[in-house]
């Protein structure tokens, strides 16, 4: 079997058995690596040379944590989720409620989506927003599910379709660059115009998933306990303060200080130790709880730091073992002449190595050097090319246990440990995204 179908299916298996995704990604990557060809000291040297490209985000992620835990400690979670209730009337019927949960939604929706492009800080919005929510969410028994659906369509379909900000990186810098790339010698030309009114129609999938999920799957009451404090020598860190004017300013302009420093920089890092700072001299925490802060933080996000450091030493095992290659041009033996299945198998390989990889964006330059070739040989068109390259490579981003797209909603909802990272946010968004991802996908490349 090729080792990277093989290690993946090791990874998520053992992922949905609940044991942890950590252990998983390390298990599928020494499994992937002996498999193809790598000796065991090769495969681990290969992962060891990985994991340091995950070692920035992990940190990022904790310093986000601790502020985060800073935010709570305002009061400002209380404040916000009885200002919204107050706001948003006092009558308590299953539609009233309906309306109010779909407004939260949306609301959440369209940040995410800004995250991509308008403002774009991609998933640092996440630790800072959704935390202090969680108390309006469990008051109006809002299935987390649902919202982990609407904040990872907007995190990846605005890429997928805007020219703007990601989507510029993606769309042009990436996807755009590499077709032609490989496409000159063939007499392919893409304009820039082309790619995103290609990607329209696999996004409008997405887009139904979407509406699946916020208005059938997870329509429904789900009750989450109240947070609990988990160990009572954190109690001064996790019990928020009584909300006073000072500290509610300052953890205003401690959130926009935090996420402008970040767009501004680049750095999560910098921005969350700036807003750390600002939240300290608003007097909602002192100095001397600094360590204990940052240690409530780091434990909230150790799990999805450790699983963003070891999923890039899974991808550089894969890359080491050489069977990419091997697994898009191998799967060309089944098609024949029928263009429906090489798109289909085409679009499938995609949805592997991105699950494995877990980046839409590293995905494309595998891929399309092997994958152009091809759909001009069944005669594919120009618009179609562009469908099964950027459909390809954004299946997986939605529903891969080490993405950006689950592990940032994942970091914001799973706060109090009521969030399973595989059953609440990759099962969930695996299911909505990446099935209607195959389904237009396909039919975008037959009909364009």
């Amino acid at each position: 079997m090729n080792a990277v179908i093989l290690a993946v299916l090791v990874m998520v298996a053992l992922s949905l058995a609940r044991v942890s995704v950590v252990f998983a990604l390390v298990v599928g990557a020494i499994v992937g690596g002996l498999v193809g060809g790598l000796s065991l000291e090769q495969t681990l040297d290969a992962f060891n040379d990985g994991v340091g490209g995950g070692a920035q985000v992990a940190l990022a992620y904790a310093t986000l944590g601790a502020f985060a835990v800073a935010i709570s400690r305002s009061g400002l979670p209380d404040m916000l989720a009885n200002r919204l209730i107050t706001l948003l009337g006092k009558e308590n019927t299953a539609a009233h409620q309906a309306r109010v949960k779909m407004l939260l939604l949306t609301a959440v929706l369209l940040v995410a989506i800004s995250s991509q492009n308008a403002i774009p800080v991609h998933i640092a919005f996440i630790p800072v927003l959704i935390p202090p929510l969680l108390h309006v969410m469990n008051r109006l028994q809002l299935d987390r599910r649902a919202v982990a659906c609407a904040l990872t369509f907007g995190l990846t379909a605005p890429y997928m379709l805007l020219p703007v900000g990601f989507g510029a990186i993606f769309l042009n810098d990436i996807l755009l660059a590499n077709l032609n790339s490989a496409g000159e010698p063939l007499g392919l030309e893409i304009t820039r115009a082309m790619v995103p009114m290609a990607m329209a129609i696999p996004v409008g999938g997405m887009a139904v998933g979407l509406m699946l999920a916020l208005l059938w799957s997870y329509r429904r009451p789900r009750h989450y306990q109240a947070p609990v404090i988990a160990n009572a020598s954190m109690e001064k860190i996790n019990v928020p303060a009584k909300p006073h004017k000072l500290g509610l300013i300052m953890s205003a302009v401690a959130i926009v200080a935090a996420l402008g420093l970040q767009l501004y920089s680049g750095s999560m890092i910098l921005g969350g130790l700036v807003g750390i700072g600002l939240l300290s001299m608003g007097g909602i925490f002192k100095w001397r709880e600094a360590d204990d802060l940052f240690t409530s933080g780091m434990r909230m996000m150790a799990l999805i730091g450790f699983i963003m450091i070891s999923a890039a030493g899974f991808a550089e095992v894969m890359k080491a073992t050489g069977d990419i290659d091997a697994l898009v041009t191998g799967a060309f033996d089944i098609f024949g002449d029928n263009r429906g299945v090489a798109a289909l198998v085409m679009l499938l390989v995609g949805l592997f190595i991105t699950l494995g990889i877990g980046s839409s964006f590293s995905t494309i330059p595998i891929i399309a050097a092997i994958f152009v070739p091809l759909a001009v040989q069944f005669g594919f068109s120009p618009m179609a090319t562009v469908v099964l390259v950027g459909t390809a490579a954004a299946l997986g981003d939605a529903g891969s246990p080490a993405s950006d797209s689950t592990l940032g909603p994942t970091s914001g909802l799973n706060v109090d440990g009521q969030h399973d990272h595989i059953r609440d946010s990759v099962i969930p968004t695996f299911l909505h995204y990446n099935i209607p991802l195959v389904v237009f996908g396909w039919f975008a490349a037959m009909m364009l």
